[in-house]
């Protein structure tokens, strides 16, 4: 009776050992695709922070900017928001630039 309890306990113990090893792989395993995915977005933020810096403006003020038609040079527009204006398409270009270089020449 007594040696049988004692595999009864030895065969529990290699169940739960062997279900906590394969949890604790599948955690490192996770854990190095999140740092992986985590690495590859900060060097997309970094390019995109170098990009808003070299062009003076942001994606998302670009967008803005080249939504407003009341500045058009036949209306006697300043030449400031007239290079707003051209600086904000610029802008625009180098995303979709960067874009598709970063999807490949096969992907269009």
């Amino acid at each position: 009776m007594a040696k049988q309890l004692a595999q009864l306990v030895i065969a529990g113990l290699q169940v739960v050992g062997k279900a906590f090893t394969k949890a604790v792989r599948e955690e490192v395993r996770l854990s190095q695709e999140a740092a992986k995915r985590h690495s590859s977005n900060t060097k997309d933020q970094t390019a995109h922070a170098t990009e808003n810096m070299r062009l003076g403006m942001t994606l998302d003020e670009a967008k803005q900017i080249l939504d407003v038609d009341m500045n058009d040079k036949s209306k006697g527009g300043s030449f400031y928001l007239q290079s707003k204006v051209v600086r904000a398409k610029e802008r625009i270009d180098q995303e979709i630039h960067l874009e598709s270089n970063k999807q490949g020449p096969d992907s269009k």
